[in-house]
């Protein structure tokens, strides 16, 4: 990283998080990997966190020690609560209301990518064209980050 230069910080969604989990030498689980090494600053929201351990909890309760050791050596970041405002802009882009607040904590956090592996409400969303961040699976912020270096 160049002095004075700031890591790319990546928003990422539950599907993400459970497949770093599920998928240890995945695409999603190399972003947990540079973000502990200072490559990217990870960034989550609340409802990300609580809807990731419901679905480990259901899913693999057996991994709940391997989530809570991710992300403490990632240094996970939480972003604030959404404002009114991003809660409007999501509620416009988006019509699933639990992803609506996920794309409002991505838009309060400040982010430069929000990472994800959902076709439906994200990835495959014209509506998202012209967000303050890119929006793209693991892969293709790793892609990125290979033609920046």
């Amino acid at each position: 990283m160049l002095p004075n230069s700031r890591s790319p910080r990546l928003f990422l969604d539950t599907s993400v998080i459970i497949a770093a989990i599920m998928s240890p030498t995945g695409g999603a689980r190399l972003l947990f990997h540079f973000g502990e090494t200072g490559v990217f600053e990870i960034v989550v929201g609340k409802s990300v966190l609580n809807e990731t351990d419901e679905v480990i909890r259901c899913k693999a309760p057996n991994r709940l020690t391997d989530l809570a050791q991710m992300l403490d050596e990632t240094r996970i970041k939480v972003s604030d609560e959404p404002s009114s405002e991003n809660k409007n802009i999501a509620c416009a882009l988006v019509s699933y209301v639990p992803d609506t607040l996920v794309l409002a904590e991505a838009l309060q956090s400040r982010t430069d990518w929000f990472i994800t592996h959902n076709r439906e409400h994200f990835l495959n969303n014209p509506k998202l064209e012209n967000l303050p961040f890119r929006i793209g699976t693991p892969g293709d912020v790793l892609l990125w980050q290979r033609e920046r270096i």
